[in-house]
């Protein structure tokens, strides 16, 4: 008699998710690739959403040891149970080697649509889509919601952007009464005792733990792995090698700067950024919103919350975020220029509500290098009031996407 292996589990989601703008791209790319592959933070929404999206197809979590070593066992006999419809099989970056399989299998079938992925690991997950699904795999980078998203939901009513700052934007957060210290003390437990341990050889967790509270010190500044490694006592290539895997696992993102054809004076280092505001207080020790209005790192903690807003929108669509920053060894400044075509698009971000005509000194700055280069700017801060001064538009933070309907 055959034996039913235990591949497939429940779904278990809930089907009153906050709508996210990747479902439209994710339903594309399906229709044009055999396998597509939704990568993010642990707790984004990749599940349900491409549970929401392909509701007709059975669902595997790797996360379960069973289902793991059930298919470890026997892969051919797992990829004969998949029916026409496809499957969704989530956190497969816990068995990298299925890939292989699955390309074998996706050639051979020739359907479209049929492989729905989720990872939560770009290190793991890269290396081996490149090997193994090259020219087979679509891929969608998730984040925490969007304002946007909480906007269109009718979950934004009047929040403060400090509110925002601190609750953050995942969606446990967004949908239930879950105080925000005790999910982000919860969720940094479980990266760490989890994820860091499987990648790294840490031995002592503390230290890692004292290296993110010292990075979060450092949101928005020029990052300097050295200096960091000395306030720690740990080598540059440590700290390189523990920025990348917080990159790759969706912690930080590192904004590059930009400086082709702009000559020596340009500033050459990354700047760090939290994919989300929430943990980045959390880090911080701010807990509530009077001691996030008197703390020094502010304004940074809005320019991250701005500069994801921006992340967020590019990689909903299905693109890449083409964002750098530009320091000059002058002091010349810009936070972020969003490289469109041959076009650069500079974006100055500052927390006040009060407008002022200095903001727009970096804009300005990039003009006079690159004018033919620069059609327009923007200036996104923390005011009502939303205007326009020659090329540059005033907005306010809560309309970040306008910068790309210019």
């Amino acid at each position: 008699m055959e034996v039913q292996l235990p591949y497939y589990t429940d779904k278990g989601y809930n089907m009153s998710m906050i709508p996210r703008d990747a479902a439209k791209e994710i339903l594309q790319i399906s229709k044009d690739y055999p396998v597509v592959t939704v990568l993010g933070p642990r707790q984004s929404g990749k599940s349900t959403l491409v549970l929401d999206s392909f509701p007709n197809k059975k669902y595997i979590n790797l996360e379960l040891p069973d289902v793991q070593q059930a298919i470890s066992n026997d892969p051919r006999s797992f990829l004969d149970s998949i029916s026409s419809e496809g499957v969704i099989i989530d956190e497969v970056q816990r068995m990298p080697e299925l890939l292989s399989y699955i390309q074998a299998f996706v050639d051979s079938h020739k359907i479209n649509g049929q492989f729905i992925l989720t990872g939560s690991h770009q290190l793991e997950l890269h290396q081996a889509i490149v090997q193994s699904l090259a020219g087979r795999v679509g891929i969608v980078k998730l984040l925490p919601l969007s304002i946007k998203e909480l906007k269109q939901s009718g979950r934004l009513k009047k929040e403060s952007a400090d509110n925002l700052m601190l609750k953050g934007f995942f969606p446990k957060l967004a949908d239930n009464n879950i105080k925000a210290s005790t999910y982000y003390q919860n969720y940094l437990a479980t990266y760490v005792e989890r994820d860091v341990r499987k990648m790294l050889n840490i031995k002592d967790l503390g230290l890692f733990q004292d290296f993110l509270r010292l990075l979060a010190g450092r949101t928005g500044q020029i990052l300097n792995a050295a200096s960091l490694g000395n306030d720690l006592g740990l080598s540059g290539h440590t700290i390189n090698s523990w920025l990348s895997i917080l990159e790759a696992s969706y912690i930080i993102i590192r904004l590059r700067p930009y400086y082709e054809n702009f000559g020596k004076r340009m500033i050459k280092q990354p700047k760090v950024y939290f994919t989300d505001t929430g943990l980045l207080c959390h880090l911080l020790g701010i807990e509530f919103d009077s001691q996030l209005q008197r703390d020094p790192l502010r304004g940074q903690i809005f320019e991250n919350l701005v500069i994801m807003e921006l992340f967020k929108y590019r990689y909903n669509v299905g693109k890449e975020a083409n964002f750098y920053f530009l320091r000059d060894s002058h002091g010349n400044e810009i936070d972020v220029i969003y490289k469109h075509a041959n076009n650069l698009v500079p974006i100055e971000i500052k927390s006040s509500k009060t407008f002022n005509k200095s903001f727009l000194k970096g804009i300005n700055f990039l003009r006079k290098l690159q004018p033919d280069r620069v059609p327009c700017g923007f200036l996104i801060y923390g005011g009502l009031s939303m205007h326009k001064i020659e090329m540059i538009d005033i907005i306010n933070f809560i309309e970040s996407e306008k910068v790309f309907s210019a």
